[in-house]
């Protein structure tokens, strides 16, 4: 689908109501995303559904849409489940049948994805440290790298995004997102990431809107940020689009030297954050390493570059610069990956 035609729009995947653990109602959750420039929200409470019965009326009256989810909440992890219609049981499962339960999640349609892995668990959060041993990566649909409020700066989340980082280097191609964990509806004490999907243009309404969400994420279409949004794309020397995020680009296909194009869009969630320098470096990183970086801001946030793609495995953008009072990583993108 052409670029052109896709928006980036900003979802919160990992929120909770009164009917687990939450001090919200769905509504107030709704008001609350509204309130924080996104599109919608998945609703994960603890082992029930119970709280979507009012979903319709919900994103009726808001016009945020409201995905389908459960967090299953075991002694060995939780795992976020979307897209579900019917309630999927964990209780049979040992840590080493992790993979039964996500292919009752897969029969419906629906994503797995392993929340807060490197949360300190028991006894301060039963279940929280990620326990389950899996067998096959490549059924595991995502994990939440970023989580909690201004998750660059948490211990666990390094951990995350390292461990995430050290799986696409043994060859899967696993997607990332950020998940707030949100249980209260009370405006944020520190900055919150969202996960941003790429949406046909024609499916950004509510309704539609859910399951081009979850059509994106399951393809790897995503892109996380605190602030400003990091996106890239190669490009033949015809300026022909090659590739996207979460796509595969054919080497063989390709000129041994491609156009990588780095982007930074300003404008997303205007207003609800905050650079202390206009300038912000986004950096290309690899399963080589780090292959370049630049510097970008409002008056150039566009540049394109060219690309050697012998040896490369997947490419991401990470984006750093200071804000909210620290130089940090303040979002980053899915890969892009290489076929051989």
């Amino acid at each position: 689908m052409s670029e052109s035609r896709m928006r980036w729009l900003p979802f919160e995947l990992h929120t909770h109501t009164f009917h687990s653990d939450g001090k919200q109602s769905l509504l107030e959750l709704a008001e609350g995303a509204k309130e924080l420039g996104l599109a919608g929200v998945a609703l994960t409470d603890h082992n029930t559904m119970t709280g979507l019965a009012d979903r319709e009326r919900v994103v009726e009256q808001t016009g945020v849409e409201v995905i389908r989810g459960l967090e299953w909440t075991t002694f060995f992890g939780h795992m976020v489940t979307l897209g579900i219609q019917d309630y999927v049981d964990w209780r049979n499962l040992s840590p080493f049948h992790i993979h039964r339960g996500i292919e009752g999640v897969h029969r419906q349609g629906g994503l797995v994805g392993v929340a807060h892995p490197f949360r300190v668990g028991s006894p301060m959060c039963t279940g929280c440290f990620w326990e389950f041993e899996v067998s096959d990566w490549a059924q595991v649909d995502y994990i939440e790298v970023w989580s909690g409020l201004f998750p660059s700066i948490r211990r666990n989340n390094e951990r995350a995004f390292a461990f995430w980082t050290e799986l696409l280097n043994q060859g899967h191609r696993i997607s990332a997102t950020c998940g707030r964990d949100w249980h209260v509806a009370e405006p944020p004490a520190e900055p919150i990431a969202a996960t941003f999907l790429a949406i046909p243009a024609e499916e950004t309404m509510p309704g539609p809107l859910a399951g081009a969400a979850l059509a994106a994420l399951g393809r790897g279409a995503a892109a996380i940020s605190m602030g400003p949004l990091p996106l890239i794309s190669i490009r033949s020397d015809s300026s022909a689009p090659l590739a996207g995020i979460g796509e595969v680009i054919e080497t063989q296909a390709a000129a041994p030297t491609v156009q990588l194009e780095l982007s930074v869009d300003f404008s997303v969630r205007e207003g609800l954050w905050e650079l202390q320098k206009p300038e912000v470096e986004l950096r290309i990183t690899s399963n080589l390493g780090t292959l370049m970086s630049c510097e970008l801001s409002q008056a150039l946030p566009k540049v394109v570059c060219p690309l050697k793609t012998q040896g490369l495995a997947w490419i991401r953008g990470e984006l750093y610069g200071v804000f909210h009072g620290a130089r940090t990583m303040i979002g980053f993108t899915n890969p892009i990956y290489f076929e051989h």
